[in-house]
């Protein structure tokens, strides 16, 4: 079994928030970073960290990122089957569409789905446009997509 080298893996910052703490000397700084990592080629996974500088907050994300990954059913360059995800109140949208097609989605959501590997989608986001909560729903439609062979194997007949 191969390792997996950094080299092969993309990361995207979507998000880097900063949130000041007044103290007795003025306003001090701390920075969150929200990173989605994947190796274009099905598999992805977005990561939170936190730091009193921005690249210690992107290093952490990148981390925890490592730990939130999963695996994307993909039928050629597109998705198999039309899929919404839900997070608080984002709504995402996916929806597969025909080669040549490209890539039509806005920055949270086209962040994610670029890392896994889709090269023709389309998308739509609803409610919340908060891109944390829209790329958690975009993780939550991408593990809701199913192939022929995992229904078949769920329903426990042959295609």
């Amino acid at each position: 079994m191969a390792t997996e080298s950094k080299s092969d893996t993309q990361e995207e910052v979507v998000q880097i928030r900063r949130c000041a703490c007044v103290v007795k000397g003025g306003r001090r700084f701390s920075f969150a970073a929200m990173v989605v990592v994947g190796n274009q080629n099905g598999e992805v996974g977005w990561g939170y960290g936190k730091g009193n500088e921005v690249p210690n907050a992107v290093e952490k994300a990148v981390k925890d990122a490592s730990k939130h990954k999963i695996r994307v059913n993909f039928n050629g360059a597109t998705i198999p089957h039309e899929v919404e995800g839900r997070f608080g109140s984002a709504r995402v949208l996916l929806l597969p569409a025909n080669p040549g097609t490209g890539i039509i989605a806005g920055s949270s959501v086209r962040a994610v789905v670029e890392s896994a590997g889709a090269k023709d989608i389309l998308t739509k986001v609803r409610g919340s446009t908060n891109p944390i909560n829209v790329v958690k729903a975009t993780f939550d439609a991408l593990s809701k997509l199913r192939n022929r062979e995992d229904f078949a194997r769920l329903r426990g007949v042959e295609v």
